[in-house]
């Protein structure tokens, strides 16, 4: 692969997605296509947390003015293209797949197809929102209880209720009968009075 001609240092990013995958292929890769420094790292990815995405901003941002490359499928790019990619850009960077060639934020046409990428991502995030919003609306109407389990039983609050109000014992001696903390007790009895 010919050397890319971009102003500046080109940084490379290589990472694998567990310990027993070898960095030695993208690192020749990443040398290949003449880049000044590379960042490694080895670990599971999440779907939730985006690969490498701040250290691959990190890693654009740590050069001079130049571009990141990654031969790996750009996923750090796929999971939150939008703030990756802004963050690259304001630290006066790009990123380049060397896998994925279309993956260029050097170029109009890898902007534009990132940009499509981004409105996909946030579509289907949109519809996995409002999908789990309508099943917990469901679940609710079903009688399904959501949050942690009450510290204390109908039972207990009534038995609490009896001891504090008609008894006249202190709530935090009831409390310490239960079990629970002092403001624990206090909630559970105004929840009650409602």
């Amino acid at each position: 692969m010919p050397k890319a001609s971009y102003p500046g240092p080109l940084i490379g990013y290589a990472r694998v997605s567990t310990q027993g995958q070898d960095l030695a292929q993208q690192r020749a890769l990443l040398r290949e296509a003449g880049c000044a420094r590379i960042f490694e790292k080895k670990d599971q990815w999440s779907e939730t947390q985006p690969a490498g995405a701040g250290e691959a901003a990190r890693s654009s941002a740590g050069g001079r003015r130049g571009d990141g490359n990654t031969p790996r499928s750009p996923r750090p790019v796929h999971s939150r293209p939008a703030g990756i990619a802004e963050r690259i850009k304001e630290a006066g960077a790009g990123l380049r797949s060397l896998a994925e060639p279309w993956a260029d934020t050097t170029t109009p046409a890898g902007r534009m197809v990132l940009t499509v990428f981004a409105g996909i991502v946030d579509f289907e995030r949109s519809l996995i929102v409002e999908r789990t919003n309508t099943g917990r609306i469901a679940a609710k109407a079903r009688g399904v209880r959501f949050g942690p389990r009450p510290s204390l039983s109908a039972e207990q609050i009534a038995h609490a209720r009896q001891l504090t109000v008609q008894e006249g014992k202190p709530v935090v001696e009831v409390a310490r009968l239960f079990r629970v903390h002092r403001a624990t007790l206090y909630r559970a009895l105004a929840a009650e009075d409602v």
